[in-house]
């Protein structure tokens, strides 16, 4: 799953550590502080070439989710394994184009693309790093088209077309379809239903086509369906697929060739142990459905994210008070008030998202042997993880079986790796943690922890009203 693991402490063998690969948690913490984002180099690789294999029968092209960590290290070891970049908004795709990703490997996704964004997807002097004179920035200007826009609304096709008719290009364009499948995920994370913002109703697709085939400065070439985030079963990606093959075969019938489908992403992670499938179990009832549409030439696109970086990170985080909330001489509620909440890993408040925690050390006797809700082990009691903001919804774990611990311990919150950098915050004006990518037994900061400086930069020099 990943290579964060316990090992006995050589000092005290009555005691445990945490290790990522061949590096102490203990010592990172020490050397760069809490709260820290903490990736395995080796996990993350492992994970992209497991996807990539158990899918290769399909030949696809694989473009990593970039909004599951948009870290510039990250990127450029996912682009060093071979894969593209599915981005959602500019900022994706300058970081995609900065991790040295070809744009014509880019998919540009998202369902808001604003006219500022398609110039720059579309002709890299729009770009808004174009003649910066920014070191280590390259000119942009060269650039050229991204390989693919996945349009989400008939408004944002009349936009892309005339933004590439007025910059004298032609932009390659798949249709997202919605296939009204419910992926059976929290409410906020579904994305495949007629209820959600995204893509067009399957029933309009021949008509998206047809207003298309008049607008000579897009070729809609493909397909694109991606149901949400997490799918723990396979079964709603099968009917996804139906959907579409449908669709294929009638627009067929209607003169459309459909030379591209880009089954998107969503692929579970294992946050508690075992409850996500392999990427071969997707693979083993989703391969058989289009193997014989590849081989007649229908290329194939997979988008993973999560199911890639999730298990790829820990975030470190130091216990600054333990409170017990005593009421009439019972032993009330106990919460570990922790230097990073909500603002560093928001899963947990926005959707109740479950995220495995633990002491980096501990009694050896008290070693999870796997990341559950209710581990059996002896001597745990029940406690709140919080964070230091003002929101009661501040929170990392609620009621959760843990080991004794004290101020000034370190715990890792696992499965961090996907949305919790990238959708970290700076609520109460806590900067942004740091980020250290590891490799064996070596490490490296690929991102400094954000100071008070940083957050009043934007606005000195303004002057007053």
């Amino acid at each position: 799953m990943d290579y964060f693991a316990f090992q006995p402490d050589p000092t005290d063998h009555d005691r445990a550590t945490l290790w990522c690969e061949g590096v102490h948690l203990r010592n990172l913490a020490e050397s760069v502080g809490t709260p820290l984002y903490v990736y395995s180099k080796k996990t993350i690789i492992d994970h992209a070439r497991r996807f990539v294999e158990a899918f290769a029968p399909l030949a696809p092209s694989v473009h990593y989710a970039a909004k599951a960590n948009p870290s510039l290290e990250v990127l450029r070891l996912i682009v060093a394994e071979g894969l593209g970049i599915d981005v959602v908004s500019g900022g994706e795709l300058e970081r995609a184009w900065l991790a040295g990703c070809p744009v014509d490997r880019v998919v540009f996704a998202g369902v808001g693309k604003t006219e500022r964004e398609i110039r720059a997807a579309l002709d890299g002097r729009f770009s808004p790093f174009a003649a910066a004179g920014e070191r280590g920035i390259p000119d942009p200007a060269q650039r050229g088209p991204v390989g693919r826009f996945n349009i989400e609304s008939e408004g944002e096709r009349e936009r892309l077309a005339a933004i590439a008719a007025e910059l004298g290009v032609v932009a390659k364009a798949a249709l997202r379809v919605n296939p009204n499948v419910d992926a059976r995920t929290h409410e906020y994370t579904t994305t495949g239903l007629t209820e959600n913002k995204f893509g067009v109703p399957a029933e309009r697709a021949t008509a998206f086509f047809e207003r298309a085939a008049e607008l000579p400065s897009v070729t809609l070439e493909g397909l694109h369906v991606h149901l949400g985030s997490p799918i723990y079963e396979v079964e709603p990606y099968a009917q996804g697929i139906e959907v579409v093959l449908g669709v294929i075969d009638q627009l067929a019938a209607a003169g459309h060739r459909v030379s591209h489908l880009n089954l998107g992403g969503g692929f579970g992670a294992d946050y508690e142990t075992g409850k996500s499938p392999w990427a071969r179990d997707y693979a083993r009832v989703l391969v058989p459905m289009l193997e014989e549409r590849a081989r007649n030439g229908l290329r194939i696109g997979l988008e993973p994210g999560r199911t890639i970086m999730a298990n790829a990170g820990v975030l470190l985080t130091q216990v600054q008070y333990v409170k017990q909330n005593q009421i009439q001489g019972a032993a009330g509620k106990r919460f570990l008030i922790c230097d990073a909440g909500m603002n560093a890993l928001v899963r947990p408040s926005l959707y109740k998202a479950f995220h495995f925690a633990w002491p980096i050390e501990c009694d050896a006797a008290r070693v999870p042997s796997e990341r559950v809700e209710s581990p059996t082990l002896p001597g745990l009691s029940t406690a709140d993880v919080v964070g230091p903001l003002c929101e009661t919804g501040d929170l990392l774990a609620k009621d959760r079986l843990l080991p004794d611990v004290a101020a000034g311990d370190v715990l890792a919150i696992y499965s961090a790796g996907a949305y919790g950098r990238s959708m970290a915050m700076t609520y109460n004006e806590h900067p942004l943690p740091a980020e250290v990518m590891v490799s064996g037994e070596a490490w490296r900061l690929i991102r400094r922890a954000g100071t008070p400086m940083d957050l009043v930069r934007p606005e000195l020099g303004l002057g007053t009203p």
